[in-house]
């Protein structure tokens, strides 16, 4: 890791789990500029640990699964630098987002939070429209100035009082999806947890109110968001995330049904 006394010090911090196939690509794009590096592992089977010990000291175990917000909260109790810049593992940081981070910790500016720009790469090509680019999303902030929510899944940075965001020149690579198999895994995932949230909230649904949302899914991304402009690939994420949006509903509606009547004796 580096250290540079004339700017505010970072930590790049990740959740991960099996992630052996991405991992050292990401770390390659911190290594040279991040002051420390904490990953907090949630129950690995592959190389993941071994991958991660040859970057950083500071890695660590968390099995008791709590959801998305919660093990982000958990590895920022790790970092004892000024900042925390969060990356996934399938993402990378580019030279001119490095640049730029660099440049924000040398200001070093009280009060605010920096914004990352991710361009995803899809099923063969950049997703450069369908409500995918620009994705901006909170990365960067003084650790003493935010923290995650408690979400299970889609968490978001809760900062201060006081604290506004800024943009970051330059994308954050993101490699969302080997394959097709990938991603209906993943949603599938995703969709459980999302219901699995919704339901703990007390919210309920139906299966006309599924496929609304489904649909308004489609129409926002494929036409509002211009997904057309993204070829084929955007027509194909149009569709698979107005699916997942639809798993996500019924499955909350379907948990709403009766259970199985008892076997008559």
């Amino acid at each position: 890791m580096t250290s540079n006394s004339k700017r505010a010090t970072v930590t790049a911090a990740l959740i991960v789990k099996n992630e052996e196939k991405n991992l050292a690509s990401c770390l390659n794009s911190l290594a040279d500029w991040a002051d420390e590096i904490v990953i907090l592992d949630s129950g690995s089977s592959d190389k993941t640990q071994d991958i991660a010990l040859s970057y950083t000291r500071h890695f660590y175990v968390k099995d008791n699964w709590e959801g998305f917000g919660k093990q982000r909260q958990a590895a920022q109790e790790y970092i004892t630098t000024d900042y925390v810049f969060w990356i996934d593992a399938d993402e990378i940081v580019t030279p001119e987002l490095k640049q730029s981070i660099l440049t924000a910790l040398e200001q070093g500016t009280s009060n605010t939070a920096y914004n990352v720009n991710r361009k995803s790469w899809v099923f063969g090509r950049f997703i450069t429209h369908s409500g995918w680019y620009p994705d901006r999303v909170t990365r960067l902030y003084r650790v003493a100035e935010g923290n995650y929510s408690d979400n299970l899944v889609h968490e978001k940075v809760l900062l201060k009082d006081g604290v506004v965001t800024e943009n970051l020149k330059g994308d954050m690579t993101h490699y969302t999806y080997e394959n097709l198999h990938h991603y209906l895994v993943k949603s599938a995932s995703y969709a459980k947890l999302s219901a699995d949230q919704k339901q703990k909230r007390g919210k309920t649904t139906s299966l006309s109110s599924a496929s609304l949302h489904a649909f308004a899914c489609f129409v926002k991304m494929y036409l509002l968001k211009r997904g057309f402009l993204d070829g084929k690939q955007g027509f194909l994420l149009a569709i698979l995330s107005a699916h997942s949006t639809f798993v996500k509903y019924a499955d909350l509606w379907v948990r709403s049904q009766p259970n199985k009547p008892k076997d008559h004796v």
